[in-house]
């Protein structure tokens, strides 16, 4: 066997010109790599800059802007923000800030600053250089992202009494800056059109970018900041004197409350300001929401750490104190002091650390013990002044450590049967594939579509679990009396991952968690009821992306032979007149399925389970707060909100009458 050709090189020999001749055809070379220049790259992988092209990504194109604005305001330069949509699915967004500088950069003579901004990623005034004490944005990449990913944006400044303007298309100035002439004021005006060339949609959702921005309102106390959509005629302003007690009142709106009124404290240490308002209210769910510097740090980090800790103390010491907790009892543990609570804590600090771009964790350890001492102190003063109240308080606490201690039994009974004699429950039609990410379990409304859909899955790696009527409303009772529902322990143990402080997401045994019910009105009772369960004690598998529901169709409709199935009424309409066009005036046969257990099979393979043809809508949780709000009142024993509701979208529900 001959041994390989091998060329030898002393360490200052290499020949760089007969490497590249050995190796150019190995399929990978020099020329494969690709330097992309200025906001090329944005345009390239706009996900990395933006999180995704989809409308969750176009929302963040106007955030990205508006928090700019939010910035103006932090510093105390600006108190009003502007943001209109217009027909043609362009923005602008406008504040009456300082304005954008416009002199020339001193790092890059011949271009003005507001040029720089707007086309060099990594350019902005957050930077230490005294621009901003307190902001939002840390990257620079914001504004010039937005830019890039538009198919076209203008931006006016208004400052030192003169109106500025330059023009951009897809990130590139297609015009030099202009004196466009007097201006009254300053401030900021930036328009924008999202380029489809590289974003999925232009279909803003008003109601999504309203509760963002009610959130800005309550974080920034006298700010103004309203919401305009031409297309809908739709406009909403949002201020609030009240700060975060308003933002807790908002929350806490659909709940029975055990305060007369939040408690709240609002201080700054070492540059760091804290701000913070706490009530309980009769629920049995928790309700927390954690900012810095206006961002929702959706993770927590280190200043609800601080909070939970100081919470936790305080209420101990008092209870001791003050007899309520004898010495022979254990102390209250977090969860049992967190039960019922609503909190808001935000924090404004000069150099903010996040987790990562997405911004979802602090971790800046100095504003841990800060939190905890202003918590601490806020805490002590009010449980001493209002006796009573606080008496309610260790009370409702108390009663969640019971509450605890048989749910830790129930609990562990449900994972030792799973663990230990790998029990899973008898109704349940396992798949043959253990791979979690290639499993689907579908939670089927009742015996007779069960029976269906384990007759019509692909056993491979299709689950199907029928649930026997309603499952029980976890909205308003404790983790111990949902352990004892056979329903709700059914999922538990097939879903496998736990529940509560022993949840291990590492052994959930289905990627995908499908909820098939009914298209009636009972149907989605049941499946408001499971996405209550989901949303309130396995959040995980929502943030995971784990969570689904199935879209059966809503009639069949046959032209002789052929049969078409539709999912709304709209469609039904639409296909019978397109068909009574083209035969005549002829009517098609049109039937409504009343149920899953109405659908043979082969039938419901083919419209609601088969992956090639299917249409299942994946459960996220994006706007949190509004999501626990219409929970709360959706589900809660409080009448008069919930009536209001369905007044107000009675024509947009479906009803099987």
């Amino acid at each position: 066997m001959n041994s390989p050709e091998t060329t030898t090189y002393s360490d200052d020999e290499v020949d760089l010109g007969d490497t590249l001749q050995n190796h150019s055809d190995n399929g990978y070379s020099g020329q494969n790599i690709q330097i992309l220049e200025g906001l090329e790259a944005v345009r390239v992988r706009p996900g990395m800059y933006i999180g995704a092209t989809d409308q969750r990504g176009l929302h963040h194109l106007i955030t990205e802007v508006v928090d700019n604005s939010v910035d103006e305001v932090m510093a105390g330069y600006a108190d009003t923000i502007l943001t209109t949509i217009h027909n043609d699915g362009s923005v602008t967004i406008e504040d009456n800030g300082r304005g954008i500088p416009v002199e020339e950069h001193h790092q890059r003579p011949g271009l003005s600053t507001l040029e720089v901004v707007m086309t060099v990623l990594h350019a902005g005034g957050k930077f230490g250089g005294g621009g901003y004490q307190i902001s939002s944005g840390l990257h620079g990449v914001g504004v010039s992202v937005v830019n890039a990913l538009s198919e076209w944006c203008q931006v006016d400044v208004k400052r030192d009494g003169l109106l500025y303007r330059q023009r951009y298309e897809k990130g590139a100035p297609v015009t030099k800056l202009m004196t466009v002439g007097p201006a009254e004021g300053s401030g900021t005006r930036t328009s924008f059109l999202p380029d489809l060339s590289v974003m999925e949609t232009r279909d803003y959702s008003f109601d999504v970018l309203a509760q963002r921005f009610r959130e800005m309102a309550y974080l920034n106390r006298g700010m103004t900041i309203g919401i305009r959509d031409e297309r809908s005629d739709r406009e909403a302003t949002f201020y609030f004197e009240g700060g975060l007690i308003s933002f807790v009142r908002y929350l806490n709106k659909n709940r029975n409350t055990l305060q007369a009124r939040p408690v709240s404290a609002s201080r700054e240490i070492d540059k760091v300001k804290v701000d913070l308002a706490l009530q309980y209210n009769d629920s049995w769910a928790s309700t927390e929401f954690s900012f810095a510097n206006g961002i929702n740090t959706v993770d927590g980090g280190m200043h609800i750490t601080g909070f939970r800790s100081a919470l936790t103390r305080t209420l101990n010491d008092y209870a001791r104190k003050a007899g309520l907790l004898k010495e022979k009892d254990p102390n209250l543990t977090g969860d049992d002091v967190r039960q019922g609570l609503t909190i808001v804590v935000s924090v404004k600090i000069p150099n903010p650390q996040f987790e990562a771009q997405t911004k979802s964790k602090l971790n800046n350890a100095e504003v841990r013990p800060i939190v905890e001492n202003i918590t601490a102190e806020m805490l002590t003063r009010y449980l001493e002044e209002t006796p009573s109240e606080a008496k309610t308080i260790i009370s409702k606490c108390l009663t969640s450590a019971k509450a605890r201690e048989a749910a830790r039994a129930a609990r562990d009974l449900v994972q030792r049967k799973n663990v230990l004699d790998t029990t899973l429950p008898g109704k349940l039609a396992d798949c043959s594939e253990r791979r979690a990410d290639r499993c689907e379990l579908y939670l089927v409304e009742g015996d007779s579509a069960g029976g269906s859909a384990k007759q019509g899955r692909d056993r491979h790696f299709q689950a199907i679990l029928p649930l026997r009527g309603k499952i029980l409303n976890v909205e308003r009772v404790t983790l111990d009396k949902i352990l004892h529902n056979e329903e709700v322990k059914n999922i538990i143990t097939a879903v496998g991952i736990g529940i509560g402080d022993q949840m291990n997401l590492a052994r959930l045994r289905y990627g995908r968690i499908v909820i098939m019910c009914d298209a009636d009105v009972d149907g989605a009772h049941i499946r408001t009821l499971l996405l209550t369960f989901f949303y309130r004690h396995l959040p995980q598998l929502i943030s995971g992306g784990h969570l689904f529901i199935a879209q059966p169709p809503l009639f069949h409709v046959k032209f002789g032979k052929q049969v078409r199935f539709v999912y709304s009424d709209e469609e039904r309409d639409a296909l019978i007149a397109e068909y009574k066009a083209t035969h005549n005036g002829k009517e098609p046969e049109v039937g409504r399925y009343k149920g899953l257990g109405e659908m043979n099979p082969e039938t419901l393979w083919e419209t609601t389970m088969d992956p090639e043809r299917r249409t299942v809508l994946q459960v996220s949780v994006e706007e949190a707060v509004e999501a626990d709000k219409v929970f709360s009142m959706l589900m809660g024993d409080d009448v008069a909100p919930r009536r209001r509701f369905i007044e107000s979208h009675a024509r947009n529900a479906n009803l099987d009458i």
